[in-house]
């Protein structure tokens, strides 16, 4: 019996899809060391800069000497710690919701809601650009799956009217491959008229977006009743580890009674909830870093516009240029290395079959000369195509 493993991977090369994982030597930053050289890199999604800052590395060691450093067993069983409770209250009040229910991974919450949710005579529907996770989360529910068209509400609106059963409307808030928005306020008006909840993974839109970095719900103002289900991860801009569900008092006890990832994980470590609630005390008081982040996004869109590349409308941290072939896309990549800045080529299956792209995110933690360095640099790689 044979898995034709060498042929799978030998496609891979010819199709310019091979991937392989960078070598980090050096913290999280705007300043790295990978694969023994350095780099100014712009391919991390620490938002806020806060994967490295010295209180939430603090309040992890604190963390660590009080609780140790294992969860030692699911939450339901003897692994839901003091630490584990404080930030699910601090989250439930930072997004104003009555229970929250930690995750040990954006990928887990995911699944998790959406198989509890719904299932077998239920439909479930998807945004076209929705992360994987959630995509296979529908998938897994066994309710009748069905994506619309990326942002198009004609497209859904079409799909509800088909709906059977109970309904769970599902986006993500920020896209995280294009960088755009959900438009929350027209889904939820839809979800409202047909009678479906609608959740919505705000994974890159905590810490960045809204008056108090509460997100794509709070830069809209929409309620609990508007959003029903919202997920957040902790890996992005709280700089730290694992995910969240915040939702009502009911939703939560119905993930802890039926959300298999749940009920048969081990708990994160507690000393990272620590240095989360350090984190979001962060995120919450020290709001320059969102202000310095929105210059250099302004920073950067000038700046590319001026280079004539092909940015997508994006008003968040992740900017991607669309450069369409995957070798194309390699190939400036690695141009940007040898100048000493790093940004990652995102190829298919991520993204649609001819839509390639370098994918840059930005950080509270990068200087405007930094940034002006990578438009140098792209400059350089632009003039090389043109040239070939």
């Amino acid at each position: 019996m044979s898995f034709n493993l060498a042929a799978r991977l030998a496609a891979r090369h010819t199709d310019n899809l091979y991937r392989q994982r960078p070598l980090l030597q050096s913290p999280q930053g705007p300043v790295v060391q990978v694969d023994g050289k350095e780099y100014v890199a712009f391919s991390s999604n620490d938002y806020l800069g806060l994967a490295n800052h010295p209180e939430v590395i603090a309040a992890m060691q604190q963390g660590a000497a009080q609780w140790g450093v294992g969860g030692g067993a699911s939450h339901l069983v003897i692994g839901h710690s003091e630490p584990h409770h404080q930030l699910e209250q601090a989250l439930a009040e930072f997004t104003g919701r009555e229970r929250v229910l930690l995750m040990s991974s954006g990928y887990m919450a995911n699944l998790a809601v959406i198989t509890a949710l719904v299932g077998k005579g239920d439909t479930v529907l998807h945004d076209r650009l929705n992360h994987a996770s959630l995509l296979d989360g529908g998938l897994l529910s066994g309710a009748r799956f069905s994506r619309y068209l990326h942002n198009d509400m004609a497209s859904l609106s079409q799909r509800l009217q088909r709906a059977q059963g109970n309904t769970l409307l599902v986006t993500d808030g920020v896209f995280s491959m294009d960088g755009d928005l959900a438009q929350l306020p027209e889904l939820a008006a839809q979800a409202k008229a047909h009678n479906a909840w609608l959740m919505v993974d705000d994974a890159h839109g905590f810490g960045v977006l809204g008056q108090t970095g509460g997100g794509l719900v709070e830069h809209y103002a929409l309620s609990t009743e508007d959003v029903p289900v919202l997920v957040g991860t902790l890996g992005k801009s709280f700089g730290t580890s694992g995910a969240f569900i915040a939702g009502s008092e009911e939703l939560i006890e119905t993930l802890i009674q039926f959300a298999r990832p749940y009920i048969y994980t081990t708990s994160s470590p507690p000393a990272v909830a620590c240095a989360t609630l350090a984190s979001l005390h962060l995120l919450q008081t020290e709001h320059w870093r969102r202000e310095h982040l929105q210059q250099l996004i302004a920073q950067f869109r000038q700046g590319a516009q001026a280079l004539g590349l092909n940015l997508m409308d994006s008003p968040t941290p992740i900017q991607p240029i669309l450069i369409g072939d995957s070798g194309q896309a390699m190939a400036i990549s690695a141009q940007l290395r040898e100048q000493g800045v790093l940004v990652g080529a995102i190829r298919p299956p991520t993204v649609p079959v001819g839509s390639a792209r370098l994918r840059i995110t930005l950080t509270a933690a990068h200087t405007a000369e930094q940034v002006q360095q990578l438009l140098d640099a792209l400059a350089v790689c632009q003039l090389e195509v043109s040239n070939e």
